[in-house]
């Protein structure tokens, strides 16, 4: 329970509690159990102070610094806590419901170690979850408009009819286990990061057709990427790059079945997706993998009497080597230029360019 002396100093007000806690730095302030429903308690000095099991529904925490206390199992439905220090707070298992904890055109508020708290119908906005840990965290119905949860640790979090459409650090999130992301979340949030949803635990047949639910047309072809294992950094950043702009990419060593018969799951994936999109390299050129991949290739084209093969490269090797097959895709196709890949500026730029051709301009 509570220690009675600091429960005292603190109903005197906040400029007393305040002028206490600065006489007093070392003292951890003992709130455990207080019913402090209502309470104003703005710009209170809470910081580490243990408020285990309080009651704080409805009170105001408006620019309180709570940084390092201890909330776990706290009652704060309701509760403004908009511009509050949360570093490194601890929220175990507390009642947020209701609460204001970023309104607009203030300082961002700081989450860290919520755990199995509930968010129901809180207003996030603006609140800075960068790192905080999310582990069956319920945000149903939150509003989560221009929140960060850049390296957020999510596990068995409930995302239940919220918009994420502005949130930011989706693609930056640390996935420790699924979670959950209802219908309402998907048809409410625009463009979605693959790595988000993928990390939640969707399938890919359903996020696939996730556009369908905006009413939008597929903005790209598929693609199967056939690279060498000697140039899988640079395959690796593309194939992230490119699936966080919405491109459904399938490369082996992310994608391949364990288990499945290496040369039918390749030929099926080359079948089942719309494009080939060759990495050419000194490494590649020398491949027969990567030749049979090719040769694939043109079989398909046959087939559908259309462009499948995309080729680009990562060094001047196509361009000089004397290999047949290399030499025939030489003179017959435009070939990407990804040389200065390891630039941001011209990997952006090249980047842009290849998502411009794998645009799926058919109705």
């Amino acid at each position: 329970m509570a220690n009675d002396g600091h429960l005292a100093i603190l109903r005197q007000g906040v400029i007393v509690w305040n002028e206490w806690r600065d006489r007093n730095p070392a003292v951890i302030a003992d709130l455990e159990g207080a019913d402090l429903s209502g309470v104003d308690l703005s710009n209170a000095n809470l910081r580490g102070a243990f408020l285990f099991g309080a009651e704080l529904s409805e009170a105001n925490l408006s620019k309180a610094n709570l940084s390092g206390a201890n909330l776990s199992g706290a009652q704060l439905n309701g509760a403004n806590l908009g511009e509050a220090n949360l570093t490194r707070a601890t929220l175990f298992a507390a009642k947020l419901g209701g609460a204001k904890l970023a309104p607009p055109n203030i300082d961002r508020a700081h989450f860290a170690g919520t755990l199995k708290a509930e968010f129901t119908g809180a207003n996030l906005s603006g609140a800075n979850l960068n790192g905080a840990t999310l582990a069956a965290a319920d945000l149903t119905g939150v509003n989560l408009s221009m929140a960060n949860l850049s390296e957020a640790q999510i596990l068995l979090t409930v995302f239940a009819n919220v918009d994420l459409t502005t949130t930011k650090g989706l693609n930056e999130c640390n996935h420790i286990g699924p979670s959950t992301v209802d219908f309402q979340t998907l048809h409410r949030s625009q463009n979605l990061p693959i790595s988000f949803l993928r990390g939640c635990g969707l399938p890919d047949d359903l996020i696939e057709y996730l556009p369908s639910l905006h009413r939008e047309a597929i903005q790209f072809y598929s693609c199967f990427i056939s690279y060498s294992a000697k140039d899988q950094m640079f395959a690796e950043r593309l194939h992230a790059d490119l699936q966080d702009k919405g491109v459904r990419c399938w490369f082996a060593p992310h994608d391949l079945p364990i288990g499945a018969k290496t040369w039918d799951a390749i030929d099926e994936a080359i079948r089942l997706k719309d494009k080939l999109l060759l990495i050419l390299s000194k490494a590649s050129i020398a491949s027969e993998w990567v030749e049979d991949e090719v040769n694939k290739a043109y079989a398909e084209e046959r087939s559908k009497k259309e462009a499948v093969l995309f080729p680009i490269r990562i060094d001047n090797t196509v361009i000089t080597t004397a290999e047949p097959w290399a030499v025939k895709l030489r003179d017959q196709r435009n070939i990407g230029d990804f040389r200065q890949w390891k630039k941001p500026e011209p990997y952006q730029k090249s980047l842009d360019r290849l998502l411009r051709d794998l645009k799926n301009f058919a109705p």
